[in-house]
């Protein structure tokens, strides 16, 4: 298989964040693939709701349209339940993964029903619209907040209780696979897993996989209806 290179957008303008969902994807990554981290130059610190996720996604299509680094195959967008992934589509040429899509789809490959375990509460009713859109909502027993703010994660002993503590209400909804609910929760599934005895999906790893299979596979967004080239007009994209 032929290398295959892979741009991992951050939904927020922490630059820390984004080198810890980069080595996360470089971890799930085969052989001969690259990944190249890209924070957007404006927008939340932290996307934790509609507001943030809305500014975070005008900000993610803004860096892919003013990217000027080495050419790339796919796109991973690194920000769970953000908006923007459509959008992102119609712009580029080359697979779009969203982290969201692809941790529900794998999960839905594991167990019938699944559940995420994201951050705050009030990021909850927006992860569940983005999987309904996605149409992997129907199988999602439940979305629980584990009380963390996203810049919160760093402190990996207090995330972890957090996430066991929220886990424990997923499964008591009915879900037989678990999702990390946020990039920033990228690596935790190796230290949860075997404590729940449940299988847990890291939307980052997810994407990066499915990113290198349609790549591998010559897939790429169809511009067959919706998803068509943006029409050609005259369009502001702020200030600059």
């Amino acid at each position: 298989m032929r290398s295959v290179r892979i741009v991992v957008t951050n939904c927020n303008t922490t630059q820390e964040m984004t080198e810890e969902i980069v080595r996360g994807a470089r971890a799930a990554a085969g052989p001969g693939t690259t990944v190249t981290g890209l924070t957007p130059g404006w927008g939340p610190e932290s996307a934790e709701g509609w507001l943030d996720s809305y500014l975070s996604a005008a900000a993610v299509m803004d860096a892919l349209r003013t990217y000027d680094g080495e050419p790339y195959d796919a796109v991973v967008m690194a920000g769970f339940g953000e908006h923007g992934r459509e959008g992102a589509r119609e712009l580029v040429d080359v697979p779009v993964v969203d982290i969201t899509e692809a941790a529900a789809h794998l999960a839905c490959l594991l167990g019938r029903r699944y559940g995420v375990v994201t951050t705050l509460e009030r990021s909850c009713g927006q992860i569940e619209d983005s999987l309904e859109l996605a149409g992997v909502g129907r199988n999602c027993a439940a979305v629980v907040g584990t009380g963390l703010g996203v810049l919160d994660l760093g402190d990996a002993e207090r995330t972890e209780a957090a996430f066991l503590a929220a886990a424990e209400r997923v499964r008591a909804a009915g879900a037989e696979v678990l999702v990390l609910g946020c990039a920033g929760m990228t690596g935790l599934e190796r230290t949860v897993g075997d404590k729940l005895g449940l299988p847990v999906v890291d939307g980052v790893g997810a994407a990066v996989k499915l990113a290198e299979g349609l790549v591998g596979l010559g897939l790429t967004t169809s511009r067959a209806g919706s998803l068509a080239r943006p029409v050609p007009k005259r369009r502001a994209w702020g200030a600059g």
